[in-house]
């Protein structure tokens, strides 16, 4: 019995290496890919109601259209996973990525209180659309990367 949980045990560190890189590059293709939905015309209308409602962002239609604020948003999601992606070879980007995804977070977590109508009740369960559900190991692996001492 000892040396099934010896064995289980020593093949550990490199099972939570591989965590950690799937974690990871699942964050940046998430990053990425919702950074580029982002200059469609259907996203920019889409996050609309997020933006113009937020307490700090709603000044943005004033001075740019729909489609260059959610543009804006994209370059910023992209150059996010660009940093994620980049920090596996330079770690002095690490908490750079870090900050951006804990201010992910912190903004889309906020819109689920700005924004009118993000609430509901469903077969008496108190729900929203979930988008925040995607930013919780964002904002876990942003915390992460700003430890002084690399993860991987």
């Amino acid at each position: 019995m000892k040396s099934i949980i010896n064995c289980i045990t020593n093949a550990l560190p490199p099972l939570s290496r591989i965590g950690y890189y799937i974690s990871l590059l699942g964050i940046v293709v998430i990053m990425l890919w919702i950074g580029f939905f982002k200059f469609t015309p259907t996203e920019a209308a889409g996050i609309k109601p997020l933006v113009e409602n937020h307490f700090l962002l709603f000044w943005l239609y004033n001075v740019m259209d729909v489609q260059q604020v959610s543009n804006l948003f994209g370059v910023i999601e992209i150059i996010t996973g660009l940093l994620l992606l980049f920090s596996l070879k330079y770690d002095v980007l690490r908490p750079f990525a870090g900050l951006c995804l804990i201010a992910t977070f912190l903004i889309t977590f906020s819109f689920l209180f700005t924004t009118p109508g993000m609430w509901n009740v469903v077969d008496g369960v108190l729900t929203t659309n979930f988008m925040i559900l995607k930013d919780i190991p964002m904002l876990g692996l942003g915390f992460m990367y700003l430890t002084p001492h690399p993860i991987n």
